[in-house]
């Protein structure tokens, strides 16, 4: 356990109950992108790695043989065994523990996936090695997060770490897709979608006032350097997170 994952667990453990009630998290476009891009048969066995309150591995689940989720935060897992037996599954295994040293067996899944975590990672080449490691050959490896454009990534990554104080940085696409091929894998899909969020609801309410800003002067100068396409609704400031998804398969 690092410094970083100390304030990961600090954040997230006050954020579970918020963050999993939060619809954007089961946005439905992207759900479906996302469990689409793990092309699963019901034969599967897979891996949802920093899985949160567990949104996308209950999904997950229905179209798989077995799924297990793993997460650095106590209060996450918990919030996923809630949902689970919300919805009555039963195909699930949860676990706390660091995607920096997956607590699994080389060759374990036929799938391996992550969304929305490594922009919260101080090493994803390692995490990535660590996925690599547990997938099976000839099986998927999905990573699933937020690419600003390589104009926009230092403002959009000074915005997140206002926004959450655990961002590390946002990889563009591309450094991404450099990452699967620097790790042997081979890209087999590249999909993207537009996540709308209402920033009032994803940050606490002392980090608003500098937020308020960065954006306000961004939405006046045209410019959309941040890279969001932010404007002012009705309701508060809203914007788009610009997401991609990315599979590649162990050879």
């Amino acid at each position: 356990m690092t410094i970083h994952d100390d304030a990961i667990i600090r954040q997230f453990t006050r954020w579970a109950k918020p963050f999993a009630d939060l619809p954007i998290h089961a946005e439905a476009d992207g759900m479906a992108r996302s469990v689409a891009a793990c092309a699963l048969s019901g034969t599967e066995e897979l891996l949802d790695v920093a899985c949160g309150p567990g949104i996308l591995t209950c999904a997950l689940a229905g179209e798989a043989r077995a799924v297990a989720g793993i997460d650095v935060t106590a209060a996450m897992i918990e919030q996923a065994r809630a949902r689970e037996a919300a919805m009555g599954l039963g195909n699930l295994d949860w676990h706390v523990g660091n995607a920096a040293a997956l607590p699994f067996a080389d060759n374990r899944f036929d799938r391996v996936v992550t969304r929305y975590s490594f922009h919260h990672m101080t090493d994803p080449v390692a995490i990535l090695a660590e996925m690599r490691r547990v997938c099976r050959p000839g099986g998927r490896i999905v990573v699933i997060d937020a690419t600003p454009s390589p104009e926009t990534q230092a403002a959009y990554d000074r915005m997140e770490t206002l926004r959450d104080p655990t961002h590390t940085s946002a990889l563009t696409l591309d450094q991404l897709r450099v990452l699967g091929r620097e790790a042997g894998l081979c890209e087999v899909l590249v999909d993207s979608y537009l996540l709308e969020a209402r920033l009032d609801t994803l940050t606490d309410a002392q980090d608003m006032p500098a937020l308020t800003a960065m954006f306000d002067a961004d939405i006046a100068s045209g410019q959309d350097a941040i890279g969001v396409g932010a404007w002012h609704a009705p309701d508060g400031v809203r914007f788009r997170f610009p997401i991609s998804i990315i599979a590649w398969e162990k050879p």
